[in-house]
């Protein structure tokens, strides 16, 4: 039986729901009265359930779907305004003993050149990645407890915040590691871990199954639970993500937003982020051969749909997208995205490269760090590497109360700002600079609060000078 408070994975994620669901919105996808009530409530900006969210992204009628879209990009201003926050994927090793079909990482993928990252050699990584101008990673490993034990990840999570080169510095390290036990989060929770995220795959616990035949991750259940193990660990930012093109992605939708609802009911404090990757060739994985596929118009239906049930949470796409997708869902409701990404390990430190590829998946968007800096700012964006709500404490149940109440944006657009002019200041090439500083201009003419709008313009001076960090 469904039941979002309960924190057994197969009755928060309940299957015969979640079919239920998908009828209803077959049922009523044409229904413009429906639709229209959906849409009302919409406006609210409180979000909507998985039921109602279900019927949208159902919908049929073209001049329907125009406002779904419109809506979303709307909501997406009112909470987040015109920022986009930058981050990148640091891989410190690929062994895994999971079986996915889907992941090169698969334990019996034999000719996959495996590495894990010593130290020294995170160290060089962390440098390079400062060097582009990043402060904020997501730290992602296989799940092996032998070559990737929790002490591991605590050991290097402490280089990765140790390293201070130039004016550069890692200032949030979100990690996406295999599902753990509460013990485990806790420690993480004191190692200073910004989100922590682990993908789904999927919520079809018959498809799971079959993509995860070996391995701990077999276990249905335990991964599906993580993220209330999580926040029993002291963890409050937790990220969602599923990787469409494993099943049917009107499936994964409602059954991710019955996730939401959970912990949202369970705990409080719904998800941080929403990650949204499609499945990508790499190495001996071809994406053709899952049936599930998506293409670029349902994708960004997705992605609006997504925004206006859950319009608090960030919303996050990767370099497995082109820059024209990227910029079409930028529009509908993503709030968060890479740049500049490697996803083999020891991507980034030329020192370290090899012609032997460890990647994770192939990446479209290949664009470095200063050109998708360049775009963001000439298609109309707010580049921002703010990490103060994390620093400050303004974290879950806080977090999203400031966020609900659209107050978030009274922190977020200064110190967007601010992070801007640090990043042209120390590693932008000379036509970024000259465009982001008349975006600079226009941005602080723009606020509101004209003491706030002082204390900017005071850190403005401040850094040219070569002062670093300032935060509201």
């Amino acid at each position: 039986m469904y039941n979002k408070n309960s924190l057994k994975a197969d009755e928060f994620i309940d299957h015969q729901e979640v079919l239920d669901t998908l009828e209803y919105a077959e049922e009523n996808k044409n229904n413009i009265k429906l639709i229209d009530e959906i849409l009302a409530k919409a406006k609210e900006r409180k979000g909507l359930s998985h039921r109602e969210a279900s019927v949208l992204l159902a919908c049929e009628i073209k001049e329907k779907n125009q406002e779904i879209y419109k809506l979303a990009e709307q909501i997406k201003k009112d909470f987040y305004g015109n920022r986009i926050v930058l981050f990148a994927p640091l891989y410190l090793s690929n062994y895994c003993v999971n079986g996915c079909v889907y992941c090169p990482y698969h334990a019996k993928n034999t000719h996959i050149p495996r590495k894990k990252m010593t130290q020294e050699e995170i160290k060089r990584e962390v440098i390079a990645l400062q060097n582009m101008g990043h402060k904020r990673l997501a730290i992602e490993t296989g799940e092996d407890p032998v070559n990737n034990p929790i002490e591991y990840i605590l050991e290097s999570l402490k280089t990765i915040y140790g390293v201070k080169h130039k004016n550069g510095a890692i200032r949030r390290a979100n990690v996406n590691i295999a599902a753990t036990t509460v013990e485990n989060y806790r420690k993480l929770k004191e190692a200073g871990i910004g989100t922590y995220i682990l993908f789904q795959e999927t919520y079809n616990k018959e498809r799971y199954e079959k993509l995860h035949p070996t391995g701990p991750k077999h276990n249905y259940a335990y991964h599906t639970e993580a993220m209330d193990r999580a926040m029993e660990g002291g963890i409050d930012d937790v990220g969602l993500g599923v990787l469409y093109g494993l099943s049917t992605y009107k499936y994964e939708f409602a059954a991710q937003l019955m996730h939401a609802e959970h912990l949202e009911a369970v705990h409080g404090v719904g998800p941080h982020t929403i990650s949204v990757p499609r499945i990508r060739r790499a190495d001996d994985i071809d994406p053709s051969t899952f049936e599930n596929g998506i293409d670029d118009e349902t994708f960004c239906k997705i992605v609006a749909c997504i925004r206006i049930a859950v319009p608090y949470t960030g919303m996050i796409v990767s370099t497995r997208e082109s820059k024209e997708v990227r910029e079409k869902v930028l529009h509908l409701g993503i709030s968060q995205i890479s740049g500049g990404s490697k996803t083999s390990v020891g991507g980034y430190d030329e020192s370290d490269y090899t012609e032997e590829d460890s990647s994770q998946f192939d990446v479209t968007d290949t664009r470095n760090l200063d050109e998708v800096m360049k775009w963001l700012i000439e298609i109309g964006y707010l580049p921002s590497f703010c990490t103060a709500c994390y620093r400050e404490g303004r974290t879950g149940e806080r977090f999203m109360d400031i966020c609900k109440s659209k107050q978030i944006q009274n922190f977020c657009q200064p110190n967007a700002i601010i992070t801007l002019k640090e990043y042209l200041e120390d590693y932008a090439k000379p036509e970024t600079k000259a465009v982001g500083e008349k975006l600079i201009k226009e941005e602080i003419s723009s606020l509101e609060n004209e003491n706030v709008k002082q204390q900017v313009s005071e850190y403005m001076k401040k850094i040219e000078n070569g002062e670093r960090d300032f935060r509201f």
